[in-house]
C-alpha cells in the first residue's frame, strides 16, 4: 500500500504541478498561520473562521493545517498524492462555504462583495493530476518508493 501512496513517474510534469499548487497555496497557509503576507496569523484566523464563519474549532484548524504544511509536502513531494487529496477536498469545502453564493468568476473588477470559485476549481484539477500523477523528479516520494 505504500509502495503504490509512495510510487510515482520521473518527469517533470509531477514537479511542474507541484510547483503550482504549493507555490500558489503556501501564502494562504502562511498568512493563516503565521500571519505572513498580510495574514491574521493563527489566532486572528481561527477567531475569525468560529466566530464569523462558523467554523467548528477542528475544521478551522484542518484549513490551517492543510493549507500550510500540505503545500510544503507537496512542495517536497513527499506523501504528497494524500495532500493533493486533502488540498482537494479542502478546496472542494471552500467553494460550498465561502465561494459558491458568488459564481465562478474571481471578482476582477471589484464590484461584488466575494471571490467567486474559479481559483478552487483550478486547485482542485491540479491535485487531481498530481494524485494520478505523482510527484515526479526531485521528489522525496520517488526516494522512498524505492
Amino acid at each position: 500500500m505504500l509502495q503504490k501512496l509512495f510510487k510515482t513517474n520521473n518527469d517533470y510534469t509531477g514537479l511542474l504541478l507541484r510547483f503550482a499548487i504549493g507555490i500558489v497555496l503556501f501564502p494562504h497557509g502562511a498568512q493563516k498561520l503565521l500571519g505572513w503576507y498580510g495574514g491574521y496569523g493563527f489566532t486572528g484566523t481561527m477567531q475569525f473562521f468560529t466566530e464569523t464563519v462558523g467554523l467548528p474549532w477542528i475544521i478551522g484548524l484542518l484549513v490551517i493545517v492543510i493549507e500550510f504544511f500540505g503545500s510544503l509536502l507537496v512542495l517536497m513531494g513527499l506523501g504528497s498524492r494524500l495532500a493533493a487529496v486533502m488540498i482537494a477536498f479542502l478546496s472542494v469545502g471552500i467553494i460550498f462555504t465561502s465561494h459558491i453564493q458568488y459564481g465562478f468568476f474571481i471578482n476582477w473588477s471589484g464590484n461584488q462583495k466575494g471571490e467567486g470559485y474559479e481559483y478552487f476549481l483550478l486547485l482542485i484539477g491540479l491535485c487531481l493530476a498530481l494524485l494520478v500523477n505523482g510527484s515526479g523528479k526531485l521528489s522525496l516520494d520517488k526516494v522512498l518508493a524505492k
